[in-house]
């Protein structure tokens, strides 16, 4: 029972994910401590939709660091525009291990403010 906590939490969110969430594609979240990044992925083909993260080009300038809130709603609203694009308006929020709290909330706000449904 090598297994931290942290990936237990994963564990049990992404199972929950899989039986509630259907087949609709899945906004998954990783956070680092200088950036935070988040994919729109489709389970069922198994491939990336969509990608955006704090490191992107596009907000470089933007932003004065890539690890606050401020950081993680600009990624939520890319991530948003850019999964509307491909064609997703509905996902399952995936937090990961990560708790519904901070960057991870802001994110998730700013997708749907973006237009994403979850």
């Amino acid at each position: 029972m090598s297994e931290n906590l942290f990936q237990r939490r994963r564990r049990r969110v992404r199972h929950g994910l899989r039986s509630k969430g259907g087949l609709r594609p899945r906004l998954s979240v990783f956070r680092s401590g200088k950036h935070i990044y988040a994919q729109v992925i489709d389970d069922t083909k198994g491939h990336t939709v969509a990608a955006a993260s704090s490191a992107d080009a596009d907000l470089k300038g933007k932003l004065k660091t890539g690890a606050d809130k401020a950081a993680a709603a600009e990624v939520g609203k890319l991530i948003a525009a850019r999964a509307i694009e491909a064609g997703v308006k509905q996902v399952v929020f995936d937090r990961g291990g990560y708790l519904f709290h901070g960057r991870v909330k802001a994110l998730a706000d700013a997708a749907r403010e973006g237009g994403l449904a979850f």
